[in-house]
């Protein structure tokens, strides 16, 4: 068994380095290949008068800086799942039955939710509720695309995860995305031929962004979720790996392999600035 942890912690760490070194290769790649091109993310920038006005620097990290932020988080989501599957079985979407009277009962909770004069507290119960609702004279077939869907066949538990990389979750999105979840979980439960299986839903972030090991509280989300399904930072990336040292390993073999990226935007600079 200790073997088979220690080839696991290697496996990690070898997806961890090819994912960065392909992340900076790729990164690189583009950035330079658009610096002819005016329809470039940087050279888009251009006509920003007001950016522009502030000085070509500003003008070429503010650009940067947003392209860095959104392909590093496809990165990093792209990671965690070719991580996940050393130790779960991963999928990508849930289809299935979903009744009429589970529908109106997902409305009712948030609803509920919503309603800040009398705030309804999402609890983990709730999922039971919509589990035990039985099938009436008419059904739908529906699919969902899913962040995450994974099975532990060790432990016959399926886990539904709603992954946002740092946690933001804006006013619109919180419902439609706590009502996707109830619907999958609804879906999973109507499906599956054991009853006696375990479904779990999740809400998570690659990161803390109020600071690891600080508490999390982004009170929209805490709204939808509560704090049993919440799977922060640490926590995530823990559960992926499928070992209490699994946040550990992902940030050490990152700050490892990090010299690569840095290599990438000093040549990208070079090539826009100098």
């Amino acid at each position: 068994m200790t073997s088979l942890r220690i080839n696991k912690n290697d496996a990690i760490k070898s997806i961890v380095r090819a994912s960065v070194e392909a992340y900076a290769t790729g990164f690189r790649a583009r950035h330079e290949g658009e610096v002819d091109n005016p329809n470039g993310t940087i050279n888009m920038k251009i006509h920003n008068v007001f950016i522009s006005a502030l000085g070509s620097d500003i003008q070429y990290y503010s650009a940067l800086v947003r392209s860095l932020d959104s392909s590093l988080g496809n990165m990093l989501e792209d990671m965690a799942i070719n991580i996940a599957k050393l130790f779960y079985e991963v999928n990508k979407s849930v289809e299935g039955e979903l009744y009429p009277k589970q529908t109106s009962k997902i409305a009712e909770l948030l609803e509920g939710y919503k309603n800040t004069k009398n705030p309804l507290v999402p609890e983990l119960s709730h999922y039971e509720e919509i589990r035990k609702i039985k099938p009436g004279s008419k059904v739908i077939t529906k699919r969902h695309v899913s962040d995450y869907y994974l099975i532990d066949r060790e432990t016959n538990s399926h886990h539904l995860i709603e992954l946002k990389i740092g946690g933001d979750l804006d006013n619109k999105k919180a419902r439609s995305e706590k009502e996707a979840i109830f619907e999958q979980y609804a879906i999973l439960a109507n499906s599956l031929r054991n009853k006696n299986a375990t479904i779990k839903c999740h809400f998570a972030t690659a990161y803390n962004r109020f600071g690891e090991d600080k508490e999390w509280k982004q009170g929209r989300v805490l709204q939808f979720f509560s704090k049993d399904e919440l799977l922060i930072g640490k926590d995530f990336w823990n559960f992926v790996c499928k070992s209490k040292n699994g946040y550990a390993i992902v940030l050490e073999t990152y700050k490892e392999n990090a010299g690569l990226i840095k290599k990438a935007l000093e040549s990208i600079k070079k090539t826009y600035l100098d």
